[in-house]
C-alpha cells in the first residue's frame, strides 16, 4: 500500500489568499472536477486498481499545494472522500488468495465426512454422488475435534437446563381514568354570529369616523384621532382610520411644514390604477409616550371623535368588556 503525506504550507505560501489569480483558480477547479468525475459515486471499486488510486491521490496532492481558497479546498476533500470510499470497498471485497473461507464448501465436505453424502452407480454403471436421508456420524467428527482440544466433553442440551421454565408475561391491566366533570376545561367556543357581530361593529365605527372627517375637512392627524382623556380610544380611532385609508377613501400626506394631514378623497378608479396610481404602506408607532407628546405639542384639549361607551362582546354565554 502506498502512503502519501500532505505538505504543510509555509509562510511563503499562505493558506488563504483572497486575491489569488482568477485564471489559476479556474484551472485548479477544472482539474479537481476531472478527478472527482473519475472517482464519483457511480464508479465501481473494480474499475480502479491500487496504483490508479495512488496516482489520483498524488495528483490531488499536487493540486492541493496551489489551493488558497475554501471552494477549491472543498473540491479537494470531495476527491479524497471518494478515493477513501473506493479503497474501503476494495478492502472489504478482498480475499487472501487460497486462504479464502467458503462456508458452503465447508458444510458440503463436513456432510460427506460424516457419511451423509455417498457415491453410488446408476443403471448405466456411471458413478454418481448423492445425499441420502441417513443419520450423520457426529462421533466421527467429535473424535477429530478431541484430537485438537484437551477439554473434557460433557453432556448438555442445546436449549439449556431442562428445569428452565419460560416465564409468561402477565398482561398489564390499565384502569380507565374516571373523568371528573368539575375539572374538565374546554376552550370557549366562538360561533359565527359572534364574528359577524364584531365585524359589524368595526364597519359601523369606520363609517362614523369617515363622516366626521367629511365635516371637519383636512385636519391634523393627531388632532383628529387623539382623545386626551382616553389612550385606548385613541388607539381604536387610529385603527378604524387605517381601514378608510386602506380602501382609498381617506388620504394621508405631510405638508411643507412637516404637519401630518388627513382628508377625504375619492376612491381611485380602475383606469387610474392602470395608469400607475398605487397605494403605499407605512408603519406608524403610537404608544402612550407618543400619545402624551402629541397632546402636549398640539395642545389637544378635546376629542374630535365622540367618546364611545366601553364595548361589551358576548362570546358564547359570557360577556367581555
Amino acid at each position: 500500500m502506498v502512503e502519501f503525506e500532505r505538505s504543510i504550507r509555509t509562510s511563503d505560501n499562505p493558506a488563504y489568499d483572497p486575491d489569488q489569480d482568477a485564471a489559476e483558480k479556474r484551472d485548479i477547479r477544472k482539474k479537481y472536477r476531472l478527478l472527482e468525475k473519475k472517482t464519483g459515486e457511480h464508479m465501481r471499486p473494480q474499475d480502479h486498481d491500487t496504483e490508479d488510486l495512488a496516482g489520483q491521490i498524488a495528483e490531488a496532492d499536487e493540486l492541493f499545494s496551489k489551493v488558497k481558497n475554501p471552494t477549491e479546498a472543498t473540491l479537494d476533500s470531495t476527491v479524497l472522500r471518494n478515493v477513501s470510499s473506493i479503497g474501503a470497498q476494495k478492502a472489504r471485497a478482498m480475499k487472501l488468495g487460497s486462504a479464502a473461507f467458503d462456508a458452503d464448501d465447508f458444510v458440503s465436505k463436513l456432510i460427506s465426512f460424516m457419511g451423509g453424502r455417498q457415491r453410488f452407480e446408476d443403471e448405466e454403471g456411471d458413478e454418481m454422488e448423492g445425499v441420502e436421508e441417513v443419520l450423520l456420524d457426529w462421533d466421527k467428527i467429535g473424535r477429530k475435534a478431541l484430537a485438537k482440544s484437551r477439554r473434557v466433553p460433557v453432556t448438555g442440551f442445546m436449549l439449556g437446563p431442562l428445569s428452565l421454565e419460560q416465564k409468561k408475561r402477565a398482561p398489564n391491566k390499565r384502569s380507565k381514568q374516571e373523568k371528573v366533570q368539575e375539572e374538565e376545561r374546554r376552550p370557549q367556543e366562538i360561533k359565527e354570529e359572534d364574528i359577524k357581530r364584531s365585524d359589524n361593529e368595526t364597519t359601523k365605527n369606520v363609517l362614523t369616523i369617515k363622516n366626521i372627517l367629511q365635516e371637519t375637512g383636512p385636519i391634523n392627524l393627531f388632532h383628529f384621532i387623539v382623545n386626551p382623556k382616553d389612550f385606548a380610544q385613541s388607539v381604536e380611532n387610529l385603527f378604524y382610520l387605517s381601514f378608510a385609508i386602506r380602501d382609498g377613501e381617506v388620504a394621508f400626506e405631510i405638508n411643507e411644514e412637516g404637519e401630518p394631514l388627513i382628508m377625504c378623497c375619492e376612491t381611485p378608479t380602475m383606469e387610474e390604477k392602470a395608469a400607475g396610481l398605487h397605494a403605499r404602506q407605512m408603519v406608524l408607532e403610537f404608544d402612550m409616550a407618543t400619545w402624551e407628546r402629541a397632546i402636549e405639542i398640539w395642545n389637544i384639549t378635546e376629542s374630535q371623535i365622540p367618546q364611545r361607551p366601553p364595548a361589551k362582546t358576548k362570546i358564547g354565554d359570557k360577556w367581555y368588556g
